[in-house]
């Protein structure tokens, strides 16, 4: 089978290429160019797609003996990633931008590129398993489920890509426990990557300064900070600052009447308010989506009349038991059985578990307390 693999720089993909030549496949190496203005060097463990990540990744393929080349695809993670980034951020969500990624760019863009070249299919470094099941009709499928790494399990921000885009995809590390042994695998094949730092934060946002970031590319938009009673206690440069949940950084010049921390609520872009209230209004027992995305047409069926399972609303959040309905328009709703979540934003990708098995993702629209 020949085989795109997606080499970032990093230990992860290095590995991964290197066990999908063991696994007898013809494997050419690419490294994703996604920044306009990339870095000679990376900021320690910060950013990505530094000219020192493209030259890493050149030295993983020579050493591994597969070709290797630099794709360009700067523009598309523009107009797609970063632009999404941006425009739900300005409407008052909290977007993921590695589920994004995964969608517009790993799973959408690659594949196109990679099929117009005759490759079978992309192998990328993610730390997920897929397990191949016989149907009911005989059938063989393929199904995405958490990695035995639960440390680095990337699952949650890998189920945006569906079913189709998971018939073409290969996880070489889907077996593997831990990081150290895949840093041990690359020692083992003198992949000079072996102990080079995780990249962390959002990609895009090097410094790791993400208000600095939209402030830059949005402007500075003053307005209120209110209480949920309309009382003014504060003042902002940009309501896309703010996110549901957070604490920190409000700078409130009047404290709360029971002198309790005040959070973030609601956000109001359009009327320019950031709305703070008590901890207890961020506790939510019911979870709407749109966007649903099932990996089976069955379960998806099924599902108009509720499937329990556990949903998960952050990449490393704790997952919770959930009855989750399948609506109209490819929507869903999820109602907490057994426990709640706190500070659930809309923009934020839930993820519809049966054990490891990922059934299904969304993005969240609303979050509401319903007992």
């Amino acid at each position: 089978m020949r085989v795109l693999a997606a080499m970032s720089g990093g230990v992860d993909s290095a590995v991964a290429a290197a066990l999908a030549v063991e696994a007898g496949h013809d494997v050419v190496g690419v490294h994703m160019a996604l920044s306009r203005s990339r870095n000679q060097f990376r900021t320690g463990s910060r950013g990505c797609c530094s000219i020192e990540d493209a030259s890493d990744a050149r030295r993983a393929a020579d050493i591994i003996g597969i070709p290797y080349y630099v794709w360009d695809l700067s523009e598309e993670f523009e107009e797609t990633v970063v632009a999404d980034f941006l425009s739900e951020y300005a409407a008052g969500r909290t977007p993921n931008p590695c589920v994004r990624c995964n969608e517009f760019i790993k799973f959408e863009a690659l594949l196109e590129r990679a099929s117009a070249l005759g490759f079978d299919a992309v192998a990328t470094g993610h730390y997920a398993r897929v397990e191949m099941i016989e149907d009911s009709a005989g059938r063989v499928v393929r199904e995405l489920h958490r990695s035995p790494n639960t440390a680095k399990d990337q699952s949650y921000v890998l189920a945006v890509m569906g079913p189709r885009h998971l018939e073409r995809a290969i996880f070489p590390l889907g077996g593997f426990a831990s990081k150290d042994e895949v840093r041990a695998e690359a020692a083992r094949r003198g992949l000079s990557v072996s102990n080079k730092p995780d990249s962390y934060d959002i990609c895009f946002v090097a410094d790791g300064d993400t208000g600095g970031f939209l402030r830059e590319r949005l402007g500075e938009q003053p307005g209120e900070i209110v209480d949920t009673d309309g009382n003014v206690v504060g003042t902002h440069q940009g309501a896309y600052a703010y996110t549901i949940g957070q604490r920190k950084g409000l700078n409130l010049g009047r404290p709360a009447p029971d002198g309790k921390p005040r959070y973030v609520v609601a956000t109001q872009p359009a009327r320019g308010q950031v709305i703070v209230g008590p901890a207890e209004l961020l506790t939510v027992d019911t979870i709407e989506c749109d966007r649903a995305c099932w990996f089976d047409a069955d379960l998806a069926a099924a599902a108009a009349d509720g499937i329990t399972g556990q949903v998960q609303v952050r990449a490393h959040g704790e997952p919770v038991n959930a009855l989750v309905r399948a609506t109209s328009k490819d929507g869903l709703i999820a109602r907490l059985t057994d426990a709640s979540l706190r500070g659930v934003a809309p923009g934020q990708s839930l993820v519809f578990y049966d054990g490891t098995r990922v059934l299904a993702q969304g993005t969240v629209v609303g979050a509401h307390r319903s007992r």
